[in-house]
């Protein structure tokens, strides 16, 4: 693999761009339609860029471990939900913050799922996240910039859903020990699509015109920035462009700033710099270790 070190963080951070303005697109129609109906139309029309980034390598649909793909989809499902309800309730810049809790759950859960035993420096990093986290959601009264009230139990579905989102890491690499990385997308997307579409009579609220463009560019957006991530990972290491992940935060406190006249408050910096710093702390630390076992 070429690396090309420019290229892979400009398309991820153009990633990241896409997927802030699906989650303000998520916020929007939030308030007014059904959860499901929203994740039903974001995979239905996602699932095109899917099948794209499938043909590339081949489309294999042929599997022996269903029941771990049907497994992966439901808890990507639930985590989909909770993204939805963590936006529609939470400014978008905290509700980035907190998602970028996944990498301390992946390490807590690594414990029963892989049987790793988490270095000193990992227990640190974990411990310095959730303080990040704790300062996050009690800033929201005293220390939040802004004047809308925020239900508490918002921050706790925005924090499950990092637990949530690394758990179907989990299974991703669970997985792809047997499976090809566009098997797992594939069936995720098909089974996702099938699942919410069975639950939409029951939860259908028919949508404004507006609100049907809406849905239709939340499922676009979801799909190219699933396809600039898979660009750009594969035009460099991970190692190497994965601190511009963060770039993500950037661009929700602008669109929330300029579209929901959210203003970030001192909690949320502050709350934000623990968390980001313990992601890259760790990330420095995988990059130090392999160099020390070499």
């Amino acid at each position: 693999m070429k690396h090309n070190l420019v290229r892979g963080a400009y398309l991820l951070s153009l990633a990241t761009l896409f997927t802030a303005m699906l989650n303000a697109l998520q916020k929007l129609t939030g308030s007014s339609l059904s959860v499901l109906e929203i994740v039903f139309f974001r995979n239905l029309f996602s699932l095109p860029f899917v099948v794209l980034i499938a043909s590339r390598k081949g489309i294999v649909l042929k599997t022996h471990h269903f029941s771990g793909h049907v497994l992966r989809s439901v808890v990507g499902l639930i985590s989909m939900v909770m993204t939805v309800v963590a936006v529609t309730h939470l400014p978008l810049a905290e509700q980035q913050v907190l998602s970028y809790t996944q990498p301390l759950f992946l390490i807590l859960l690594s414990i029963p799922f892989m049987n790793e035993q988490p270095s000193l420096q990992r227990w640190i990093a974990v411990a310095i996240g959730f303080v990040g986290v704790v300062v996050v959601g009690a800033g929201k009264g005293l220390l939040h910039g802004g004047a809308v009230h925020v239900p508490a139990w918002a921050y706790g579905v925005a924090l499950a859903q990092g637990g949530v989102g690394a758990l179907t890491t989990m299974q991703i690499r669970q997985l792809s020990t047997t499976e090809k990385s566009t098997t797992i997308a594939m069936w995720q997307a098909i089974l996702m699509t099938v699942a919410t579409a069975a639950a939409l009579p029951f939860v259908w609220q028919k949508p404004t015109l507006l609100e049907v463009f809406a849905l239709v560019a939340i499922g676009a957006f979801a799909g190219i920035a699933q396809v600039l991530q898979t660009e750009a990972f594969a035009s460099a290491q991970v190692s190497a462009i994965g601190p511009f992940t963060y770039s993500g935060l950037i661009w929700a406190g602008l669109i929330g700033w300029l579209g929901f006249r959210e203003v970030p408050g001192i909690a949320m910096f502050a709350g934000g710099f623990l968390i980001i710093g313990s992601g890259l702390w760790m990330l420095r630390h995988e990059q130090i270790t392999p160099k020390k076992q070499a």
